[in-house]
């Protein structure tokens, strides 16, 4: 009667175990007819990744530690920061510049924060209204720089004013370095900045707008100290004047679609492959859906550049049955393994008109074509396995 039990308990492990046995076989087989996405749920993310950021900015710090910058994130009259180790799963860091201050020579509209990291030292610019205005005007944009220790700050600017004043409103700063010798570029704002072209004729005989204003990008050689410039600014990238080029339709959406009358070039960023130099950008309206990224490529760091026959390499794609509009102000993330990055942000059906950043994978194929593999909202490769 003592062995009735022990009989009867190995019994119960051996059919729990078949039954075990044929749920794994089962399992495998099911995963076997998967593709590597669906079997490895583990190693895949989705975007929007979860920060609310606008014009986002990841600094690769180096040791498989990444840093996120933008605008808003809950920053006041400044810039928070995110910190991550495998660039999807990112940890709130808090205020790391704050302006606005008395020594400060910025007020507000704080945007557009790019941080570099140069002998140890991290050197924030970043995008902001001018405190010194004696004309008053709305749009007083200027460019900055603030350093620290630390990714995390606190950032400290490092002059009691802008980096230097080219005479009108500035934002969207990028650095690029090579041989010793640093590059600013920006973006010249619309505001009073009115430009005749065919798509300004076309819109005005409508009756929609007395007149178009525009964005420029221009770049310009730093001082070393980052102190003012050295040299004048040079006109690298501005929209079509004429409706039969190339790029008119997609750089012209804010107008022709009747959002704003002004028509962007902005959120410029540079980058070199192979003795070819590279800038994204974005065209219309930041608020907008129509908000979209392309590129140009050039011989040198100031160009001249020539704009690419696939753009827009990055738009809405709610005209496709998805749900992304609004995505922008890109930058670029370069790992360690040799593979980029774009890091933008755009808008869902379930964000509204709040900003999020979005995470995708972008290549340049052999005949020198950029190409961005976004956006995305469905289970992609995680950037680092």
């Amino acid at each position: 009667m003592k062995r009735k039990p022990i009989v009867k308990g190995i019994l119960i492990i051996s059919v729990l175990y078949l039954v075990a046995c044929n749920n794994k076989r089962q399992q495998n087989a099911e995963t076997d007819s998967k593709t590597p996405l669906e079997s490895f749920e583990a190693g895949t993310y989705s975007n929007p990744l979860d920060v609310e950021f606008g014009d986002p900015y990841i600094l690769n710090d180096g040791d498989g530690k990444y840093y996120m910058y933008g605008t808003g994130g809950g920053a006041k009259d400044g810039f928070a920061a995110y910190s991550s180790d495998n660039l999807v799963d990112w940890k709130f860091e808090g205020q790391v510049y704050r302006g606005n201050t008395e020594d400060s020579w910025a007020s507000k509209f704080f945007w557009a924060p790019e941080v570099y990291k140069i002998d140890r030292k991290y050197y924030m610019f970043f995008s902001a209204q001018w405190k010194v205005n004696p004309t008053n005007e709305e749009e007083n944009f200027m460019i900055g720089v603030a350093v620290s220790d630390s990714p995390t700050g606190p950032f400290e600017e490092m002059y009691d004013q802008p980096v230097f004043d080219p005479g009108y409103p500035i934002i969207d700063a990028n650095v690029y370095q090579e041989d010793g010798r640093y590059y600013l570029y920006y973006s010249r704002a619309c505001y009073k900045h009115p430009v005749e072209s065919e798509v300004a004729d076309w819109a005005k005989e409508k009756g929609w707008y007395d007149e178009v204003e525009e964005s420029w990008v221009y770049g310009v050689e730093l001082k070393p100290d980052f102190s003012g410039v050295i040299g004048e600014p040079v006109l690298c990238l501005r929209p079509p004047l004429t409706m039969d080029d190339d790029q008119a339709e997609w750089e012209s959406r804010s107008v022709t679609k009747q959002e704003i009358n002004r028509r962007w070039t902005e959120g410029s960023v540079i980058f070199k492959h192979e003795d070819i130099y590279y800038i994204m950008y974005s065209s219309n309206y930041y608020a907008g859906e129509n908000y979209a990224v392309g590129y140009a490529t050039g011989p040198s760091p100031l160009g001249p550049f020539t704009k690419a026959a696939n753009n827009p390499v990055l738009e809405l794609n709610t005209h496709k049955g998805g749900e992304v509009t609004g995505t922008g102000h890109n930058n670029i993330v370069f790992l360690d393994n040799g593979e980029m990055y774009c890091v933008y942000h755009g808008r869902t059906k379930a964000s509204g008109q709040d900003r999020v950043v979005f995470l995708d994978k972008m290549e340049i194929k052999e005949d020198g074509t950029l190409v961005v593999h976004g956006p995305t909202t469905t289970a992609q490769s995680l950037p680092l396995q």
